[in-house]
């Protein structure tokens, strides 16, 4: 427990200093970190030993270079391009393995190389672009703060009020009244936050996109607790890595990031959350 507080004392300032100082190409450059951290630890719980080198090369710089892409503006073109590559050399190295030329693999193996060279760099991407964004300092903290905001009400109303448990497998010490003291402590942390936020930047807010992204991205964030809890279950894996100490990998403290920041994009782009005071 001493070294969990003391890695979260460390790191999570750390963290947030990078994420609200300038220049946006310093956060954008630990998303790429933590993207391809991630990626990492997939394959190395999934893979089930059988990933080549190359198609863990493909993986690993796609994972690392997809954030950069957002923070420079490239759009669609470049995620195509990146996809593009990992597919490629993915589906060549099984057809060698089918071939008889390597550790045989199948189609599931292409798809873990996909999901961690597209789908989880693509969604932490948009950290990056939320950081991108006009007042995004403010719009990125919102949802890096949320899904602890989330966690932490999930947890206190589990511990306190937890009375019917084991609604799944996947997490079976969680209660369903923990998940909703998590549904409405994100709903209400959005809110404040952005009332606040709007003070400390002089500029007025709409509360619908905060109630919005408190809701969704509270949902959002215990969906993507619960999925990436699901993968270490099936594969018998405690923790995704150990580059943190007590606490795991980066996919352990990121997992609900990767559900909830694209949900949080989509809200403030539809829905502007600050307004200029006249």
């Amino acid at each position: 427990m001493a070294k969990r507080i003391i890695v979260a004392v460390i790191f999570l300032p750390l963290m947030l200093a990078v994420m609200l100082l300038p220049p946006s190409i310093a956060w954008t450059a630990v998303v790429c970190f933590i993207s391809a951290a991630a990626a990492f630890e997939l394959m190395r719980a999934t893979g089930e030993g059988k990933l080549s080198l190359p198609m863990q090369t493909a993986v690993l710089l796609s994972a690392a270079l997809m954030p950069l892409g957002s923070w420079a503006g490239l759009g669609t073109a470049y995620v195509s391009l990146l996809s593009f590559v990992v597919m490629a050399v993915c589906f060549w190295c099984a057809i060698r393995a089918y071939d008889g030329y390597s550790t045989p693999m199948g189609f599931f193996h292409v798809l873990v190389c996909l999901f961690g060279g597209v789908v989880i760099p693509l969604s932490l991407s948009a950290l990056v672009e939320l950081r991108c964004m006009e007042r995004g300092k403010y719009l990125v903290l919102l949802a890096v703060l949320l899904t602890f905001a989330t966690d932490a009400g999930a947890y206190f109303a589990g511990v306190f009020l937890g009375k019917h448990r084991g609604i799944t497998k996947v997490s079976p010490n969680k209660s369903v009244e923990g998940y909703i003291g998590g549904f409405i402590s994100g709903a209400v942390f959005a809110v404040l936050y952005g009332l606040v936020a709007g003070k400390i930047a002089g500029e007025g807010v709409n509360l619908l996109p905060l109630a919005l992204c408190g809701l969704c991205g509270a949902l959002a964030t215990e969906v993507g607790d619960l999925a990436f809890s699901f993968i270490k279950r099936q594969y018998g894996v405690k923790d995704y890595g150990h580059l943190l100490p007590g606490h795991g990998g980066m996919l352990d403290r990121f997992d609900s990031m990767i559900f909830c920041g694209p949900v949080v994009l989509f809200i403030v782009r539809c829905l502007p959350v600050f307004e200029v005071l006249q």
